[in-house]
């Protein structure tokens, strides 16, 4: 479905993803992890249509991306939730529901999807009505996703949503993001917290300076010494 061949993408004369091969078939749930400054952000963000790409493949479904407005990328099936979550505060979690549903495709649903997340996430539906600034960081991100999956998206990118969360809202969120995927929603996670996202993933990369370094089967990646030395404090 998503296919990435020797994409580069800089800041100014300083590359910060260098010649990135990567596959994300339809229906799987792949895991890019790293530390800190090794692009994990702009990657996503490049895949999304934020980041402008100087050069390489970027297809979805056999078509390039490269080149097309950003707002095209959404007309491809692929949806961001952003680092931070860039709710509208003032608006109600209904209205910025309702905003996820814009596409064309998407926007006959809207009434249909509504209902669907409120299921997928119980705690919303209480707050339609509230403000989305006045909810804690954990629903401000169920909210988030939720608003990325009104776009009715074939692929669902995640930058860091356990990111400031507590330990017992992580573990929650990461069920929900599998049973997210078990819907047919195929999902490209960036986050930071390695062992619960090698845990519900069906395949891993490891990004470090902009390129990857390391990849396969979370159980394969979590017996290499250097993952476990790197990432897990082992």
């Amino acid at each position: 479905m998503l296919e990435v061949r020797k994409l580069q993408v800089s800041y100014g004369a300083a590359p910060a993803i260098n010649g990135v091969d990567f596959n994300v078939e339809a229906g799987a749930l792949v895991v890019v992890v790293g530390p800190n400054g090794a692009g994990k952000t702009t990657l996503i963000n490049a895949i999304a249509g934020v980041h402008r790409a100087q050069s390489g493949e970027l297809k979805m479904d056999g078509q390039s991306l490269l080149g097309e407005a950003a707002h095209r990328y959404c007309d491809h099936g692929i949806a961001l939730v952003p680092e931070g979550r860039r709710l509208f505060s003032g608006l109600t979690v209904r209205e910025n529901l309702e905003l996820g549903a814009y596409r064309t495709a998407a926007r006959g649903r809207r009434a249909q999807s509504l209902r669907e997340m409120c299921t997928l996430f119980p705690a919303v539906e209480a707050k339609l009505d509230s403000p989305a600034g006045t909810l804690s960081g954990g629903q401000q991100q169920m909210v988030a996703i939720a608003r990325a999956l009104m776009a009715q998206p074939k692929l669902l990118l995640l930058d860091e949503p356990s990111l400031g969360l507590a330990p017992a809202i992580v573990l929650e969120l990461f069920r929900i993001i599998r049973e997210v995927n078990a819907r047919g929603v195929a999902v490209l996670l960036v986050e930071q917290n390695v062992a619960a996202a090698l845990e519900i993933a069906h395949r891993a990369y490891v990004l470090e300076e902009g390129r990857i370094v390391a990849e396969g089967e979370p159980r394969s990646l979590l017996s290499q010494p250097h993952i476990q030395k790197a990432y897990l404090g082992h």
